[in-house]
This record gives C-alpha cells, sequence and structure tokens, in this order.
C-alpha cells in the first residue's frame, strides 16, 4: 500500500531501537515525535509494532478494565445494597438500568469531545468522572442518591471506551488492529471478575460502602499515568476537521448510512444478550437457585475465565480469518452457553460440572465485544470515528435501561431461569445478522479520510 515499505520499516525499527536506549528526559513526548520518510511525515500506525505501540495498549487498557469494573459492579452487590436501603426488585432494576442509560449519555457527549479536543483529554476526563462517581455512591443513604451517583458514573463510562478504541485503531498497524485492540477488550472480562471477586468475597467481609471507596482509587491513578504518559492520535491530529459535527459532516455520513443501520441493530441485539445475562445473573443464582455468594461468586468467576479466553483470542482469530465468521461463531457460542444455566437448569445440574461448562463456553463467546471497535472503526473515516464508536456502542448499550425492568416483569411470568435465556435468543440473531456487514479485515485505516474531507465533491 505504501511504497519502500520495506525501507521505512527498518528505519522505523531503528528509530524505536535508539528510543528505547534514550536517556531519560523532562518531556516523555519527544522520543515520539513522527519521522520523515520519503519526504514526508511517518504515522504511529505505519511503524513497526514497538514501545510506543505497547505503551498505547497497555494504557488504555487500564483505562478499560477500571471503566468496566466500575459499570458492572453494582450487579454483584445488588442484594446487600437492596437490603440496607430496603430496595425493592423494581428498583434495584432502575438502578441497573439508569446507569447502562447514563451510558448512552455519556458516549454521545464525550463522542463529540473525542473528535473536537482528542482522544487523550477524553480518556482522562472520562476516568476522572467515573472514579468520582464510584466514590459517591459508597455514600449513598437513599434509593435518589443512588441513582444519581450511579448515573453520574455512567456518563463517564460511556465516554472512555470510544476514545481508547479511536486511538488504537489510529495508532496500530493494520495487520494488528483486531488483534492489539482485542488484547485492550480483555480489560471487560477482567474487570467484571474482579467486580464477581468483590462481590461474592470482598463484600461480605468489608461491607459495600467500603468496596466502592477501595474500588475507585485505581481510576485516579490511571488517570495520572494517562495524562503523563499517553501520546495522542497523530492520524486525528493531522485530520483538518476538529470542530463540532456539522451539516458537512452530517453530508459526508450519507453514503455510510446502511453501514451505520446495521451496525446499530447488530451491537443492539449483541448488547440485549450481553445485559440480560449480566444484570441480573449474580443475582439469579442466589435467588433462584440458593447459591451462596461465594459459590455465585465462584461461577461468575469460571465464567469470566472462559471470557478471558475469548476476548484475547478474539483479534488474532479476526485477523487471521476474518472479522464477520469469527464474530458470527463467537455470538453462537454465547447463545449455546447461556442454556444450560437458565433454561435447563434442572436437568444440567445432574450432570457434575455442565453448568460450569456452559457459562465458560458463554463467556468465551462475550469475546465478540474484542470485535466491535476495530469493525466501527474500519467501516467510518477519521473525522466522525470517535463520535460513531461512542453513539453506536453507547446508545445501543443505553437502551439497555429497559433490560433490568423487563426481567423484572417477565419472571414471574415465565420464571427467572426463562426470561435470561432470552439472551440467548438476541445472541443467535446477532450471529447471523453480522453477515449483513461488509469484511475489513487489512483495511487501511485513512482510506475513507479523503472522501469524508470532501463532502461536496463530486455533488
Amino acid at each position: 500500500m505504501i511504497a519502500n515499505h520495506n525501507m521505512r520499516a527498518s528505519a522505523s525499527g531503528d528509530l524505536i531501537a535508539a528510543w528505547r536506549w534514550r536517556p531519560v528526559t523532562m518531556n516523555p513526548m519527544a522520543s515520539l515525535k513522527p519521522t520523515t520518510v520519503n519526504n514526508r511525515m511517518s504515522l504511529i500506525s505505519e511503524r513497526s509494532i514497538g514501545a510506543i505501540h505497547y505503551r498505547i495498549i497497555a494504557l488504555c487498557f487500564a483505562a478499560w478494565i477500571f471503566d468496566f469494573y466500575d459499570l458492572i459492579l453494582y450487579s454483584f452487590m445488588l442484594l446487600p445494597i437492596a437490603r440496607d436501603l430496603h430496595l425493592s426488585q423494581t428498583e434495584s432494576s432502575l438502578t441497573l438500568g439508569l446507569a447502562l442509560a447514563m451510558t448512552a449519555v455519556g458516549g454521545v457527549i464525550f463522542g463529540f469531545v473525542g473528535d473536537r479536543f482528542g482522544r487523550k483529554p477524553t480518556i482522562i476526563a472520562c476516568v476522572l468522572i467515573y472514579g468520582v462517581g464510584t466514590t459517591l455512591c459508597a455514600a449513598s443513604h437513599t434509593l435518589l442518591q443512588l441513582l444519581v451517583f450511579r448515573s453520574f458514573t455512567g456518563i463517564g463510562i460511556g465516554g472512555e471506551w470510544a476514545g481508547g478504541q479511536s486511538l488504537i485503531a489510529e495508532t496500530v498497524p493494520a495487520h494488528r488492529r483486531a488483534r492489539y485492540a482485542a488484547y485492550v477488550q480483555v480489560g471487560a472480562p477482567l474487570g467484571a471478575m474482579l467486580a464477581a471477586a468483590a462481590g461474592g468475597h470482598v463484600e461480605p467481609l468489608i461491607g459495600w460502602r467500603n468496596v466502592f471507596l477501595l474500588s475507585s482509587a485505581p481510576s485516579f491513578i490511571v488517570a495520572a499515568f494517562v495524562w503523563r504518559w499517553l501520546p495522542e492520535s497523530d492520524v486525528w491530529k493531522q485530520t483538518p476537521r476538529h470542530r463540532w459535527f456539522s451539516e458537512d459532516s452530517l453530508a459526508a455520513l450519507r453514503p455510510y448510512r446502511r453501514i451505520i443501520g446495521l451496525l446499530f441493530i447488530v451491537l443492539l441485539v449483541n448488547s440485549a444478550a450481553y445485559w440480560f445475562t449480566y444484570t441480573w445473573m449474580p443475582s439469579y443464582l442466589r435467588i433462584a437457585r440458593n447459591l451462596t455468594p461465594q459459590a455465585a461468586g465462584n461461577l461468575m468467576i469460571w465464567m469470566q475465565t472462559g471470557a478471558l479466553a475469548g476476548y484475547a483470542a478474539f483479534g488474532a482469530l479476526a485477523d487471521r480469518f476474518g472479522r464477520r465468521p469469527i464474530f458470527s461463531v463467537y455470538a453462537s457460542m454465547m447463545a449455546l452457553g447461556l442454556l444450560p444455566a437458565t433454561l435447563f437448569w434442572n436437568w444440567s445440574a445432574g450432570t457434575p460440572g455442565l453448568i460450569r461448562a456452559g457459562l465458560i463456553v458463554a463467556g468465551f463467546g462475550t469475546g465478540i465485544w474484542s470485535g466491535a471497535g476495530p469493525m466501527i472503526s474500519e467501516m467510518l473515516p477519521t473525522g466522525i470515528r470517535n463520535t460513531a464508536l461512542g453513539l453506536l456502542l453507547n446508545v445501543t448499550r443505553g437502551i439497555q435501561f429497559f433490560t433490568p425492568l423487563i426481567i423484572t416483569a417477565l419472571s414471574p411470568v415465565l420464571g427467572f431461569g426463562p426470561t435470561l435465556a432470552i439472551g440467548a435468543l438476541f445472541s443467535a440473531i446477532g450471529a447471523m445478522m453480522v453477515w449483513l456487514l461488509p469484511e475489513t479485515r487489512g483495511s487501511t485505516i485513512t482510506q475513507l479520510d479523503s472522501a469524508f474531507l470532501s463532502p461536496r465533491a463530486g455533488g
């Protein structure tokens, strides 16, 4: 795709090697300036994989793991919080749902902010917001306070993901993009695993308020490290449209209407599958299946063990076989894995280890979310990439405000297990619908930018 690629790769490798051994200066960003190759400035994504890429991946991973941890932590402490604050199941579902809805608000706001002011400041602001929100949750004494504080947390959580995924898409070479984005997404199951351990093992010892306080501390450390060490996207910096979304932006998006619509539906059904599973699953295991907090937490940890493997493997598989086929296989695995623990619990309980194995398979299938960022990034231009990522992921997730309430309403009619099994149906639909999207494996991240920057060309 680029002339003299081998020569540039060699030069980039020499630059990175020199950077590794250069004495530390007062300006940690000084060594990250792009080099001149063939009379133009090389992009970070055009360099050989090296220290700068590992730094970006590590910092985005740290921001994401505690983002997702803070989002899902409430699900694992729902029962003790409801007991102390005297909340009904409907009020608990409202709290679950409102946090998800506010991630949509955060995604919209910080999607625009990320395209206007940059990926790095967006990540810092969002990490600080969800850290403060989690701290405030520890001081909740009424339903209203809990709703306000969880809403504030949700806004920060909703904005962070798009900034990190945009930065990764714009700095990692195309042949490694899905793989490295998947490594960052491993933060989601790790965050859920930490939340399961905190809710099942730590909360009974120190109480839910102290768990919230301890959980907020890492976010402030992560924000400091991101401010100090994370470089800004050079693709974003060289894009002249550093302004708010405009009529020209909308005009340039018209050719992508079908893609955006399909992406929205695919993400919506898979998001429904995920949150039908996770919002009430820990409490379902305790209420409907009479498991102790430790036993329920252990099952959820096993599920996240499968998710770790699924998230980590998705990128390499997608880079090798394509985005669509791997996404479809994963979604199918999630659908099948959910059935033993929900629809067929009584039958599955007679076979030792079957429920645990099913949850591991379902967890592996949730690795589809490793592919969401690269798929969206590769289908849309740089000028609106962060906005589109924030809108698509967080609006579809925000709609899941209704999911906990639907579960609460349907459980007395269908049964708790069969209601959660609706998530398997959504996952199966997602496995089929992904085939309507184009395959983008190996595409250049800037290939759509020229048309976007000239929205009136040819018209």
